[in-house]
């Protein structure tokens, strides 16, 4: 009978021996798999600082951008301005009675006729033929 429980205490240990085994096997694939899982988590980590930095890069790019666009729209209101005010000085000086006075007499002078002159100073007949006399009679 000692020998049988000797036998039946050694195949116990044995049993035991061998669920020990597997659990530790088990648990070598559980550290195995929450290795790689913690690896994972680190470079998914690691990929949302890279995003979050290139998204504060483009940010403060777009930032900058904008704020060079505004003083961009600024200049270019300012040259609209500029150049609507010397469109309206040129309409001013090209309508003085000077200024079609020598279109006139350079047209003239170049061989063009009255009506030409007429039409390209926008001034009626009679006012360019009157500009053309008076400028006879002054000689």
């Amino acid at each position: 009978m000692s020998t049988l429980l000797l036998v039946f205490f050694s195949l116990t240990e044995i049993a035991l021996l061998c669920i020990v085994i597997a659990f530790f096997v088990r648990l070598k694939k559980s550290e195995a798999l929450l290795s790689r899982i913690q690896a994972k988590q680190e470079e998914f980590i690691n990929r949302l600082h890279f995003n979050a930095q290139l998204e504060n890069e483009m940010v403060a790019t777009f930032e900058q951008r904008q704020g060079e666009l505004a003083e961009l729209n600024d200049e270019l209101e300012n040259k609209v301005r500029q150049l609507k005010k010397l469109m309206r000085q040129a309409d001013e000086y090209t309508r003085s009675p000077q200024f079609l006075r020598q279109i006139v007499l350079d047209g003239h002078k170049s061989g063009k006729s009255p009506a030409q002159l007429a039409r390209k100073a926008g001034l009626s007949l009679e006012e360019v033929e009157l500009i053309i006399n008076q400028s006879r009679n002054k000689r």
